[in-house]
């Protein structure tokens, strides 16, 4: 199966769509979305083995570094070089559950369920 994603002119990403790709050099896919429904498409990996990530809806591309970005969790995180989102300051690392409060913009105990 081929993954395709499709992105507008901000490269943000609108669709993703599955499709069969029985041509060994793997382009009939990609044909087929440009004969049929026009746009820009760029592969993508269910398995992350393109691109650095499966791109969704609401993803971003970065055609110079050729991958896809997950939207920005909070205002607060900044993207490191390997295209992840990273907190101001790490999460504990001890054994309790911990989530973002962004108007703190700290991590802070949750309470377990």
């Amino acid at each position: 199966m081929a993954h395709w994603a499709e992105i507008d002119n901000d490269n943000k990403v609108i669709r993703v769509l599955v499709g069969d790709n029985n041509d060994p050099a793997g382009d009939e896919g990609y044909q087929w979305l440009l004969d049929n429904l026009g746009g820009t498409w760029i592969k993508t990996s269910y398995n992350n083995n393109c691109r650095k990530q499966y791109a969704g809806i609401g993803y971003s591309y970065d055609p110079v570094a050729d991958v896809f970005i997950a939207p920005q969790p909070f205002a607060s995180w900044s993207l490191d070089n390997n295209f992840d989102w990273q907190a101001p300051t790490p999460m504990p690392t001890d054994d309790k559950r911990y989530t973002w409060d962004e108007a703190t913009t700290s991590w802070v105990d949750s309470p377990t369920l």
